[in-house]
């Protein structure tokens, strides 16, 4: 297993690829989200341990830091965008559906032939834009990432909600979350408990801490310190900072505990992520 440092040559936090695509490439990961668009039949991914064999016009999701692989494609059989985590991470609308949307790894055309079609259209405006000078650039492919993800998010928790039925998945359950998640996403760097956020919310302790783990799969300290690990990450390109200001700054009491999570996160220590990030620089 391999982590992969993600490029973005023309956009910052976005790019198409469409040339230059490996047949085969072994398990790795990186904390970019990758959608894969298939062109040709015949291709073999690995996500997450689970075997895909996609069919012409199925998209692949691959979502931030999962272990994936290329097993085989057809020579031009691909095209693909990644994004930075980023934008789904500091997003608290997808922060509190991200256990949902994580779940989801192929969409076929067969299935739902009009969501592939529009998603595919906005792959290819992507692509589009990255060859445009025009100002904002960066900001109208950002967006058109955003309108991906919220086709995607509104298709995939419409699904969620007629499996778990509208009392166990209302929109009144929906806000409690997601306004938690805003709340713990702008209060990451102070020393916040769950009680805290629990009252912000207006629920009892003990039935916020049922209705968060239901929601994102995740207890209240494991999500917390995903949000400062990301922090971290986004801190961790100021050079200007050393390691251990990164680590407060984001929310950390102690360097041991920083260091311990930000590995078990990305695979590796804070030191090694920030050179990795700017040797990718120089090249």
């Amino acid at each position: 297993m391999q982590k992969e440092i993600i490029k973005y040559p023309h956009i910052h936090g976005v790019s198409f690829t469409n040339e230059g695509i490996p047949t085969s490439f072994p398990s790795h990961w990186h904390n970019a989200a990758e959608f894969i668009l298939i062109l040709k039949d015949g291709c073999k991914y690995k996500i997450d341990g689970r075997l895909y064999a996609p069919e012409k016009g199925d998209i692949l999701l691959v979502w931030p830091r999962e272990l994936h692989e290329v097993v085989h494609t057809q020579e031009n059989g691909l095209v693909l965008i990644q994004f930075s985590s980023y934008l789904l991470e500091s997003n608290s609308d997808f922060a509190a559906a991200s256990h949902f949307l994580n779940e989801c790894h192929i969409l076929k055309r067969k299935e739902n032939p009009e969501l592939a079609a529009k998603i595919e259209d906005l792959i290819y405006q992507i692509r589009d834009m990255q060859k445009n000078t025009q100002y904002f650039t960066e900001t109208r492919c950002k967006l058109l990432v955003y309108e991906i993800l919220l086709i995607l998010g509104d298709f995939i928790l419409k699904e969620h909600q007629q499996s778990l039925g509208n009392e166990n998945f209302s929109d009144r359950l929906w806000e409690y979350i997601r306004y938690a998640c805003s709340y713990i996403a702008e209060h990451s760097a102070e020393n916040i408990t769950q009680a805290e956020v629990a009252e912000k919310t207006g629920l009892s302790q003990y039935y916020f801490s049922k209705l968060f783990n239901e929601y994102t799969k995740m207890s209240f300290p494991s999500y917390l310190a995903g949000i400062r690990v990301q922090n971290a990450i986004n801190l961790l390109e100021n050079e200007s900072l050393s390691v251990t200001d990164c680590a407060f700054e984001a929310g950390f009491q102690s360097t041991t505990t920083f260091n311990k999570l930000f590995h078990e996160r990305t695979g590796c220590s804070p030191r090694q992520y920030r050179k990795m990030r700017s040797q990718n620089k120089q090249e």
